[in-house]
């Protein structure tokens, strides 16, 4: 169960358990599943960073088992096991603990976007005082982060998750309401997502 203690925000950091052969699988066709799980890591090292300067209170949800001595700082993340067979009732599950703790906004990122900043979910907190949900579209017709002001149930039903359909159907559930959408960004699923990349030369070229 979700615990509020100060702030009125929570922000949900979506993780895979960082395992070999298991993490960035579409990217480990073409560097292999030893360098796949290397660049996992720092971007699993990036989103923490990027969370930590986030002013909320803050909660990572494994997908396979809550690990204690990791990254997560227990003490200034909440830890939860994701729950559900597809990521959508697992996302569903995680706002709705969120909001059932008493927390006014909920936002949800995932852990593969090397260029998402504190600033950007800072302000897409900020955002949801004038707008229903705020949405973080990402190049490949997903979305890098989901924020809301109250649940919204339908954005999580009925999608192909992983797809390039899932940003055009999120909106299409959300058609009466107030929607944000932040700056495009891309995240790394593919060895295109990161072959001209500066942070990740080091594991090209070596």
């Amino acid at each position: 169960m979700i615990k509020k203690t100060k702030s009125k925000n929570l922000l949900l950091v979506f993780t895979r358990n960082p395992e070999l052969g298991k993490v960035k699988t579409r990217l480990a066709k073409t560097v292999g599943d030893v360098t796949a799980l290397e660049i996992y890591k720092l971007l699993l090292e990036r989103t923490r960073d990027i969370a930590l300067k986030v002013a909320s209170d803050k909660a990572v949800y494994y997908s396979v088992k809550i690990r204690e001595a990791d990254l997560w700082d227990a003490t200034i993340f909440q830890k939860h096991q994701q729950v559900g067979q597809d990521l959508g009732i697992r996302m569903l599950h995680a706002f709705k603990n969120g909001f059932e703790a008493g927390y006014e906004k909920v936002l949800i990122i995932g852990s593969d976007l090397y260029d998402l900043s504190s600033e950007t979910v800072d302000n897409a907190f900020a955002a949801l005082d004038t707008n229903d949900v705020v949405l973080g579209p990402a190049e490949d017709g997903g979305y890098y982060l989901l924020g809301m002001n109250s649940l919204h149930t339908a954005v999580f039903y009925n999608k192909e998750w992983g797809t390039e359909t899932v940003r055009a159907a999120t909106l299409a559930d959300l058609q009466d309401k107030k929607v944000l959408l932040l700056p495009e960004l891309n995240d790394v699923d593919v060895f295109e997502d990161i072959e001209h990349h500066p942070a990740f030369q080091q594991f090209i070229y070596r």
